[in-house]
């Protein structure tokens, strides 16, 4: 299933990157260029996305307050003391990554991201670019060394609304008696009101533990005291990680990339649209003008219908090839339809009135009465021409909340891959969080939840 999630992703950003890279004949104008900016934004970003999937590099990264241990937490799992420590507040300045070779996953490669202080003072920057990290990272570790404060309650909120599985780490046991930190790890358990965290999603660990005095005692009696440090009781947190990384290290690697893949083409088709909504304005009222006339003039009831319905489909094509966003005619055709049933009946009627006004038309045509024909055909052309203004202010809508939508959009792949999560699985809780709205919604909007006060 791994791997099938892996190809599945593999597969729908590289039709997403043909899709945004497909020329375009576009003006020289400030807002064209910042729509070119943004495409160009979207094409490295889903490169760099195929080129992570394709060398199975998935991002650890780690974060907390400053003098929680995050940096001892990475060297103890990684064996060596490769990141800078020290009592110092703020001795990690900047992101820095480092390879993790203990993914018993030979198809994986692990990359673990240290970062500064979420509350550095004067250090906006620095927090600002952990986000950063956190929006690239597969998995986020969020260490503590204690009660939770209010500070970094804040911060564990931001990262859980990123939508990323995340892990608690409960560092520094070392220095609370067995009583206290029992009731320490109640505590971070009784986060599962407002983040529902699984017992197994809090880990406890001593990255680096603080010497002990060892008393000893020598064959002529003397008796000499020695401060000898504990090694880092880390083994807890390792398990944890290489279950996940075994079981779902490709499932998460393939969701991280379509959440942004979908960002990053949401982001395409909105900057599209408002760079080309003169252009699509003028479109649709010049289709409701000619599908007005056409249906006023027409004499059958039956083709007012028929002939109608088409003009919408081609407006909703025609509105999808302005903005170069992906829509086929099944998809034109479904669209229709959520339009027509969802509009609060004002289409519904259009297609009510026109059989009805076309009868009308037909039998004023029939009896030669030229006045009821044209006043049939006015009252039918006015209804007709405003229910393709409002289709293509519906589709217009769609085309930007929508366009990840599609056979192989990412929303579509995300959903399939979530659909067949196991219920204990790290990622069940994405299932409920993530945007899950269908192809002919407006692409769902992120889960809330109450957050404590």
């Amino acid at each position: 299933m791994n791997e099938l999630n892996l190809s599945l992703a593999q597969n729908s950003i590289r039709n997403t990157l043909a899709r945004i890279s497909q020329p375009q004949s576009l003006r020289t104008t400030a807002r064209n260029l910042e729509l070119q900016g943004t495409i160009a934004q979207a094409r490295d970003l889903l490169k760099a996305n195929l080129t992570k999937l394709e060398k199975g590099l998935i991002r650890i990264a780690v974060f907390g307050l400053v003098s929680r241990g995050k940096s001892a937490v990475l060297n103890a799992l990684l064996g060596q003391n490769i990141l800078e420590t020290g009592p110092i507040h703020g001795v990690t300045q900047y992101p820095r990554s480092v390879m993790w070779a203990q993914s018993e996953d030979s198809r994986l490669r692990v990359e673990a991201i240290d970062t500064p202080g979420l509350d550095e003072v004067g250090g906006f920057e620095r927090s600002q670019m952990a986000r950063d990290v956190a929006r690239q990272a597969d998995l986020i570790l969020f260490v503590v060394a204690g009660d939770i404060t209010q500070t970094e309650y804040r911060a564990l909120c931001e990262l859980w609304d990123t939508h990323k599985p995340l892990i608690l780490v409960f560092n520094k046991i070392d220095l609370y008696p067995d009583r206290d930190r029992d009731a320490i790890y109640q505590q971070l358990q009784s986060l599962g009101g407002t983040m529902p965290l699984r017992p197994d999603e809090i880990v406890r660990v001593a990255a680096a533990p603080m010497p002990l005095v060892v008393r000893q005692e020598w064959p002529d009696g003397q008796v000499t005291e020695e401060l000898e440090t504990p090694p880092p009781n880390v083994e807890e947190l390792r398990q944890v990680l290489l279950k996940i990384l075994s079981q779902e290290g490709q499932s998460l690697l393939a969701l991280n990339a379509l959440v942004q893949a979908r960002d990053a083409q949401t982001a395409v088709a909105h900057k599209t649209l408002e760079t080309r909504d003169r252009d699509a304005q003028e479109l649709i009222w010049q289709f409701a003008r000619y599908k007005g006339i056409a249906v006023g003039v027409n004499p059958v009831a039956v083709l007012d219908v028929a002939g109608g319905a088409i003009a919408d489909l081609v407006l909703i094509r025609s509105l999808a090839q302005l903005y170069n966003l992906p829509m086929t005619s099944h998809e034109a055709g479904k669209l229709w339809k959520t339009i027509v049933f969802s509009s609060g009946g004002l289409l519904f009627g259009e297609l009510s009135s026109s059989l009805i006004f076309g009868l009308g038309k037909s039998a004023s045509a029939a009896l030669g009465g030229l006045p009821g024909f044209i006043g049939a055909g006015a009252a039918q052309g006015a209804i007709a021409g405003y229910g393709a203004y409002l289709v293509g202010q519906a589709a217009q809508a769609y085309l930007q909340r929508g366009c990840t939508w599609g056979e192989s959009g990412p929303a579509t792949a995300i959903a399939q891959i979530l659909s067949r999560v196991d219920r204990d699985s790290i990622l069940d809780r994405l299932r409920q969080e993530l945007p899950q709205s269908g192809r002919e919604g407006s692409g769902g909007s992120r889960g809330s939840r109450g957050r404590r006060q």
